[in-house]
This record gives structure tokens, C-alpha cells and sequence, in this order.
């Protein structure tokens, strides 16, 4: 649900995501609340309540949105999402139990903010990529659908390379490893020599090793 699907059409046309979409493994359809506005001038904001500065989201054009969508019978496979900066904190954790999901209804806002009553009205469950704030929800949106749809099987054709990632399961949570490609040598820089070994016990060691090193170096926390 945004005021900007192209922004949103415009990314699911390019690379993995468009491939996954061609694919069937996703779908992403993009709903515009300002197709729903009972306004003239399809308007889909006022000035708030009490004064202040910008505009706020009102609530005719988001709730009839929302209420024109087809949603899946089964309410554990079914996720409302509100991309807010007051939410909580997106990390790999969410994106795999919500990669679990059937049907997830994103809302992207704009402006000042949301009217209250969407947020009491509507329930949605409320996402923040992080401690600060965008102009519009299609950004954070993306990263949802980018993080999310990675770890669905077969979207990756190698469904390994989303279990080794960064923050996953496969690196118990830490940062990932590095890794290097031809040539061996490049500016007097040179692969490591246990990459080249062909000893997979060594090279996982190694591979190991060098994760804990880069987590304790960049992100200690993630060590706790």
C-alpha cells in the first residue's frame, strides 16, 4: 500500500526479484490509497489536529485500501506490516519467520505521519529498519521484500547462499566471512593459500575463524 508504487514496481522489475517474480516464487502487487480517496482531488492527507508542521495520512483513503485487498483465510499465515520509525527494530530473525508467511500487506507512509486511529483501527504490526527517519515507507518497504524473499526456498537458486549470509543461521548470527575470486594475485594482494588447498576442513576452519575475527572488529555486540 503506497502513494508511490512505481517506486516500488520499479525495483521488482530488475535482477533476483524480477526473477523470482517470473519464476512464481513471489508475487508483489502495489495498491495506491489515493484510488480509494472519497476526495475530488483524490487528496489522502489533512493538517493535524492540535497544529504543527506537514501533513498526516488520513484514515477513508487507508482503511478502504486495505479493506479492498484479498487476504488468505489463515491468520498465523498472514502478516500486516506498518513500515514506521517506531517500530520494532528489523533484523535477520524477522526477515526468516516472516519469509515463512503466505500473504504480507506492507504500508508505506508519507508525510508527517499516520492518523492514530489507522495504527488502533487496523493493528498493524510496526517495522523500523533502523533509528532513523525517510521521507516515505518505499524504501524500508523494499528492504522488507528484498530481505524477506531471500530466504524462501529456491528463490536464490542456491539456497545455501542465504543460510551463509551475514546475521543468518548458518554463521550462528555473526557477520559473514570474507571472500576472494580470480586472479590470485592483484596489486600484491594474494588469496589466502588455505582457500587454494583444497582441504574443505581447513577451509571451513579458516572461514570460521576470520567471521569471529570480523564480528569482534566491527559488531562485538552480536558476540553477547
Amino acid at each position: 500500500m503506497t502513494l508511490f508504487p512505481e517506486i516500488i514496481e520499479a525495483y521488482c522489475s530488475q535482477s533476483i526479484t524480477k526473477r523470482g517474480i517470473e519464476n512464481g516464487i513471489i508475487t508483489v502487487n502495489t495498491y495506491n490509497p489515493r484510488d480509494f480517496s472519497k476526495d475530488k482531488h483524490k487528496k489522502v492527507d489533512d493538517t493535524p489536529y492540535g497544529g504543527g508542521e506537514g501533513m498526516v495520512l488520513a484514515c477513508q483513503p487507508i482503511f478502504d485500501c486495505y479493506n479492498s485487498i484479498e487476504k488468505i483465510d489463515k491468520k498465523e499465515d498472514f502478516e500486516f506490516i506498518m513500515l514506521s520509525p517506531q517500530g520494532e527494530k528489523y533484523n535477520q530473525e524477522i526477515a526468516c519467520k516472516l519469509a515463512q508467511k503466505k500473504q504480507i500487506v506492507f504500508l508505506c507512509g508519507h508525510y508527517e505521519g499516520f492518523d492514530e486511529r489507522i495504527r488502533i483501527g487496523l493493528k498493524p504490526r510496526e517495522i523500523s529498519i533502523g533509528d532513523y527517519v525517510l521521507t516515505g515507507g518505499e524504501l524500508a518497504c523494499l528492504v522488507l521484500i528484498d530481505s524477506i524473499s531471500r530466504n524462501i526456498k529456491n528463490y536464490l537458486g542456491h539456497d545455501e547462499s542465504a543460510h551463509n549470509d551475514s546475521f543468518s543461521e548458518g554463521l550462528k548470527g555473526l557477520l559473514e566471512y570474507p571472500h576472494y575470486t580470480k586472479p590470485r594475485e592483484y596489486m600484491n594482494m594474494l588469496v589466502p593459500e588455505v582457500l587454494l588447498s583444497g582441504n574443505h576442513k581447513e577451509i571451513e576452519e579458516f572461514r570460521k575463524q576470520e567471521s569471529l575475527k570480523r564480528t569482534k572488529a566491527r559488531r562485538p555486540d552480536l558476540l553477547n
